[in-house]
């Protein structure tokens, strides 16, 4: 589709949205969640081998905090909530409750790890002796059969956001569709999938915070543009976010894994294929070897799960359901975005602007025109995410954009001017114009590159001249003493965080109690016979 049709066709919604009895209010108070990932740490920077506290709960079953992939990658999950400040007080009461048990542990700051002498250093994540903590066990144990465990050490954040289901009728009405069935609903969110696959690089430029690492996690062999930059780092000149670029969370072993977002159907077809197909490299690893089990399968993905990727459609499952088949059941429910990096100047890892930014976008990304992408184009959009996770800040990069190169600034320009539109409706009745102001330091980080995140990051590291592990080690500590504070956070939302771990101990030992049968008839029932 031709740039100028495109671009009509969304100052054509954005007016309609506008001219609509709540003048767009309908697209104001949507539900949006966050989980934070956290390395827990020594004092001295290192990756804890200290299990998980139990005054945190069962990482099994506690719904707010669990684990990662390690027994040391902490995972915060809040629930959901219409207002952003809302969700970062949640999100600051949980940090608070967390900091509390980690004795003189420390939480990473950053999103790529310190010092790390190897893959033993990065224990694989324990559920007990359920057949349900099993499973994720084994799941994790085959991430690292296959692609390494240091990736894994890796954190980022997770941003999940849906629309106000208020918005949706309004939405079917202005593109005279029928009504706002779950067909339509997933329909627009994978609209929304497309688009954000085409431009979501932009959140990298404008957030990402991972220009630079130890040199201990480099990759062997040696990326040859990886510069020295203090004591034991190495960094990209321009870079934005190594995390999501080829040297981070990017898994060049599933560059073969090709994923439609063209409809759910699509979707879950190749899902389908991936998490059903044998890939022989690993087969050749062993599936269950002398009783222990290496992997789930020997299929190119174990499950959905294990497919990366920028931006995720979700359901909430019921008990016992896989994504898939949550999807399929009953279509999107919201959409997760994986490619955030923690903000490492923040004691929670997530700012106020990058979630106030992140609603508009993702406005955006559904009213723009969303055309079908291809393979050739998709390797296209792939290449513009690596080119600025690596180059970013470069001056004068360019873009593919419809098979001809374009300045990112001005691609940028073009999609923040767009967001003027809608940040004015979600700023609708708000004196404060919160919106507005999150756009305007975007285009202001437009204008000089100097103000973004990552470039920050590497002044920072320059003048500490003590190498980014040291330096990330010592910010762990200042937000420790910070998220320490006891003010602000209520005694009646600690005292439910308690009851909530403590709940999830006796769940998982109901859990291990109820067990009947073998692990493998589990997986059999859990993942179907062909998977098992």
């Amino acid at each position: 589709m031709v740039r100028a049709v495109i671009d009509r066709v969304f100052e054509r919604r954005l007016a309609a949205l506008v001219n609509t009895r709540e003048r767009g209010a309908a697209l104001a108070g949507g539900r949006r969640g966050l989980e934070r990932e956290g390395l827990r740490v020594s004092p001295a920077g290192r990756v804890s081998q200290q299990g998980h506290p139990p005054q945190l709960g069962s990482a099994l079953c506690n719904a707010h905090i669990t684990t990662d992939f390690s027994e040391a990658l902490l995972e915060l999950v809040t629930p959901t909530f219409n207002d952003n400040a809302a969700l970062a007080q949640y999100l600051g009461d949980l940090h608070h409750f967390v900091m509390r048990y980690l004795g003189d542990e420390l939480l990473w700051a950053g999103s790529m790890p310190g010092e790390i002498d190897g893959e033993s250093e990065v224990p694989i994540a324990r559920y007990g002796r359920s057949h349900r903590g099993h499973f994720k066990e084994v799941y994790r144990r085959g991430l690292q059969t296959r692609y390494g465990g240091l990736m894994q050490a890796i954190a980022g954040a997770h941003y999940n956001y849906s629309f106000p289901e208020r918005f949706w009728p309004q939405w079917a009405e202005m593109l005279e569709a029928r009504g706002a069935d779950p067909g339509f609903v997933s329909a627009g969110y994978f609209d929304l999938l497309r688009n954000y696959r085409r431009h979501g690089w932009l959140a990298l430029y404008l957030f990402g915070v991972s220009p630079a690492l130890c040199a201990s996690f480099a990759p062997a062999p040696r990326d040859p543009e990886l510069q020295p930059l203090g004591p034991g780092t190495l960094h990209l000149p321009h870079a934005t976010s190594l995390r999501m670029s080829d040297l981070g969370y990017r898994n060049r072993d599933q560059s073969a894994v090709r994923v439609s977002v063209n409809s759910l159907a699509d979707y879950l077809r190749d899902l389908q294929h991936a998490t059903h197909t044998v890939h022989p490299p690993f087969a050749a690893l062993g599936v269950c070897v002398n009783g222990q089990y290496r992997q789930l399968n020997a299929n190119i993905l174990q499950i959905e799960n294990e497919y990366y990727s920028n931006i995720r459609p979700k359901r909430a499952p019921a008990a016992g359901e896989s994504t898939m088949r949550a999807l399929a059941r009953g279509g999107v429910e919201y959409v997760e975005v994986r490619a955030l990096d923690i903000c490492i100047f923040e004691p929670t890892g997530v700012c106020m602007d990058e979630m106030h930014f992140m609603e508009a976008f993702l406005a955006l990304c559904l009213l723009r025109a969303s055309e079908p992408i291809d393979a050739t184009t998709q390797q296209q959009l792939d290449q513009n995410h690596l080119l600025v996770a690596r180059r970013g800040r470069e001056p004068g990069l360019r873009l593919q954009r419809e098979g001809r190169p374009i300045a990112l600034q001005e691609w940028a320009a073009e999609l923040l001017d767009q967001l003027g539109g809608i940040c004015e409706l979600l700023d609708a009745g708000d004196p404060t114009r919160r919106y507005r102001r999150t756009l305007d330091r975007q285009l202001e980080k437009l204008r000089d590159a100097e103000l973004t995140p990552s470039a920050r990051l590497l002044r920072e590291l320059r003048r500490s001249a003590v190498g980014f592990a040291e330096y990330t080690r010592t910010l762990a500590e200042q937000h420790r003493a910070r998220l320490l504070d006891a003010r602000g956070h209520e005694p009646a939302v600690l005292a439910g965080f308690a009851a909530e771990a403590a709940a999830s101990l006796a769940e998982q030992a109901a859990l291990e109690r109820a067990d009947r049968g073998s692990f493998a008839e589990y997986l059999a029932r859990t993942l179907g016979p062909d998977l098992a």
